[in-house]
């Protein structure tokens, strides 16, 4: 579980950082950027079962990593020739590593029924993002059309089902690669939901 956290938290961060760069803002706003993508979904899974303080608060690790990676995006981010397709890959990772966080955390809370189970997943998994888009004034993209929270649904619905006759690492592998690649495919061949 810890190396989907820092998958998640890497791929989040600079998501977070590149989106800052993108946006013209300045180094504070990088940080804070990074930190909220990458720490924000957790925070307020963490405030919905209770679960306080929240991880992010206890493990200076995963901040040190927010901070990090943004510092990397900042020394990168000029070689970077398509912003928006580096942003969508890292949100894919992402998603797909914090979808398994959410869902793996109601099973340790003996949260084990399918609604809560993919509840937090999708919190988890979309949360960051969420906070990220309103801090730069944006729609959060899983609010229009985007195939995004249905992604980390799907994958969430994948491991509620497989971890009772499989073991809990099989279906974290499951939920991690159904959630990612399902983003992916989404972002490549440009499928949306429909909006009205």
């Amino acid at each position: 579980m810890f190396v989907f956290d820092i998958i998640g938290t890497i791929a989040f961060a600079m998501a977070g950082a590149l989106t800052a760069v993108q946006k013209k803002l300045d180094v504070f706003g990088v940080f804070i950027l990074a930190l909220t993508t990458a720490l924000g979904g957790g925070v307020v899974r963490d405030i919905i079962i209770s679960n306080t303080p929240p991880m992010a608060f206890r493990s200076y690790e995963f901040v040190m990593i927010s901070l990090l990676s943004a510092i990397f995006v900042m020394f990168i981010y000029k070689s970077i020739d398509k912003f928006n397709v580096a942003i969508q890959v890292c949100d894919a990772i992402g998603l797909g590593a914090f979808t398994v966080g959410g869902a793996n955390m109601a099973i340790e809370f003996g949260l084990n029924n399918l609604l809560t189970v993919t509840f937090l997943a999708v919190v988890t998994g979309v949360g960051g993002g969420i906070i990220r888009d309103i801090f730069v004034q944006e729609i959060p993209g899983v609010f229009c059309k985007e195939i995004y929270a249905v992604a980390a649904l799907i994958g969430s619905i994948c491991f509620y089902f497989i971890y009772p006759y499989f073991s809990v690492q099989t279906a974290m592998y499951v939920c991690f690669i159904v959630t990612t690649l399902l983003r992916l495919i989404a972002m490549k061949y440009d499928i949306h939901l429909p909006v009205f």
